[in-house]
């Protein structure tokens, strides 16, 4: 029986620098049936030091639900909120890359902010969006309630926030 040639000869490697043959255990999903790499942990109760460990679809889904901030007074919550915001800053440049900070996995926290303006679910269509803004900004525009201040106001948090849900539609059709 001839000798099995290795395939670590030549230039270039014909396999990367530091792997090995040797078998490397992975982790699967523990979402029942997932068959996928279980590379998100995720705490089993809060403020345990047990862990899930689901693939990316179903870590957005567990986080879909999830309050970090329950049980905060209010300005502790804000305080929290913030320094995520700004930790999350640093990342707002990649969302070329199709991650953007914190939501509930597909759509930013932002998306999120805004949806609640209209009071939408975070599943919700575009179309849907589309007629509550239309339906709210009717209400409100200031050409139908001139020089009040409190509808000019609504007007423009309405405005504001289609913006935002309008340009993240816009970059979704653009990836596909």
């Amino acid at each position: 029986m001839a000798a099995r040639r290795s395939s670590d000869w030549g230039f270039p490697r014909w396999r990367g620098y530091g792997s090995s043959r040797d078998t490397v255990e992975v982790r699967l999903c523990d979402r029942h049936g997932c068959d996928q790499p279980g590379k998100c942990p995720a705490p089993k109760s809060p403020n345990s030091k047990d862990r899930w460990y689901f693939c990316e679809k179903h870590a957005a889904e567990y986080n879909k639900g999830w309050d970090y901030f329950e049980g905060l007074d209010k300005e502790e919550a804000a305080r929290r909120a913030k320094s995520e915001q700004a930790e999350n800053a640093g990342y707002a440049e990649a969302q070329h890359y199709g991650w953007g900070g914190s939501g509930d996995g597909s759509r930013s926290a932002d998306e999120m902010r805004a949806l609640e303006v209209f009071e939408l679910e975070a599943d919700a269509d575009f179309d849907a969006i589309k007629r509550e803004w239309r339906a709210r900004a009717k209400k409100v525009h200031p050409d139908v309630k001139p020089g009040d201040a409190d509808a000019a106001a609504e007007f423009q948090k309405l405005q504001l926030s289609y913006e935002i849900l309008k340009s993240a539609e816009e970059r979704r059709e653009w990836r596909g």
